[in-house]
């Protein structure tokens, strides 16, 4: 690690901020938000979609279904949320 890897590791931890789409809103306070990245297959090279789906904590309840946010690891809130939402990155708009 680097020096100011470190101290960045020390002062606050290591959370993960990861950028998915809400699925769900149907809950109080609380979103279900799909990540998908693409990884590269090792062996033939081709590039393959995951999904995994986190629950995230919304306190107001600002946010709908297809909105894209960003969710960042956070201390268990309960026994299936461990990630909150930290910003707004587009607004869904139905056409």
């Amino acid at each position: 690690m680097t020096t100011q890897n470190a101290q960045a590791h020390e002062a606050h931890g290591f959370r993960r901020k990861m950028v998915g789409r809400v699925v769900s809103a149907k809950m109080q306070k609380t979103v279900v938000v799909e990540v998908v990245s693409h990884t590269r297959d090792p062996l033939y090279g081709k590039y393959v979609r995951s999904r995994v789906r986190y629950k995230a904590h919304d306190d107001k309840g600002t946010y709908k279904a297809g909105d894209q946010v960003e969710i960042q690891e956070h201390r268990p809130i309960s026994k299936d949320k461990h990630f909150i939402v930290t910003r707004l990155i587009k607004k869904f708009v139905e056409e």
